[in-house]
């Protein structure tokens, strides 16, 4: 997969992309991450990116002249299908489902807004869709597309040590992930559960599924509304809300 990041601040991208799962997936080829500058495709002298808001208002608009130049520069260069993706509070809020759905683009094309906001014919006629990171405001529009990077490549074949990481973590199967335990086995008087010790494949499975259950029913019940459960999984709700209400 190769990923174009269009964005007027590339320095804030040196760094976050060299280390942990991101890092070492470029190291083995399975994504390329580039960084382009809109401010390089600026027709004006001085590389002119942003305006005054036609009918007036605060704050400077970008422009959609470089922005369109340098979308279309990289689009179609690479073979398969690609997306063109507008970072903005007003699009699409990002869960894990649309994180698997852009995985599966061999191209993405993300441009960062900035400012106090961006032509709307960027959004008309130029981006395949607008994604939005969550329900408040950031500067700009770098940091979730980091966001997104990281969660895409998390997902491509090879980038996980463990094979199954990707698809236990929390939001993949609909639910919040079950609770993890390491050596020792007694920290400060709190101890791992037995279960886990046991050595019981059954009975550890069980646990972890109605662990999930029960963080997804007290932390985010929402998603329960969602999410595919299967007759166990309906069985050990209603255990649970029975020993929540006892």
């Amino acid at each position: 997969m190769r990923i174009d990041i269009l964005t007027l601040f590339p320095e804030m991208f040196a760094g976050p992309f060299d280390a942990s799962i991101v890092g070492r997936a470029r190291e083995r080829a399975l994504v390329e991450i580039r960084v382009i500058n809109i401010r390089d495709y600026s027709a004006e002298r001085h590389a002119i990116v942003d305006d005054y808001s036609y009918g007036g208002g605060g704050g400077m608009v970008m422009k959609p002249d470089p922005i369109f130049a340098a979308v279309e520069a990289v689009r179609g260069s690479v073979g398969g299908p690609e997306r063109a993706i507008l970072m903005t509070p007003q699009g699409r809020r990002l869960d894990q489902a649309k994180v698997a759905e852009l995985a599966d683009f061999a191209h993405l094309i993300i441009v960062c807004g900035h400012y106090e906001g961006i032509d709307e014919r960027v959004r008309e006629h130029l981006v395949d869709e607008e994604i939005s990171i969550g329900d408040y405001v950031l500067t700009g529009g770098e940091l979730p597309a980091m966001v997104v990077v990281d969660a895409v490549t998390r997902l491509l074949p090879g980038a996980l040590g463990a094979e199954e990481g990707a698809s236990s973590d929390s939001f993949a199967s609909g639910l919040l992930e079950y609770p993890h335990y390491t050596r020792p086995l007694e920290f400060r008087g709190w101890k791992a559960p037995e279960v886990l010790l046991s050595g019981n494949h059954e009975a550890i499975r069980l646990w972890r599924r109605e662990q999930a259950l029960r963080r997804t029913l007290e932390r985010r019940p929402d998603l329960l509304e969602t999410a595919e459960l299967s007759e166990e999984d309906r069985e050990l709700l209603e255990k649970i809300e029975a020993e929540r209400s006892a």
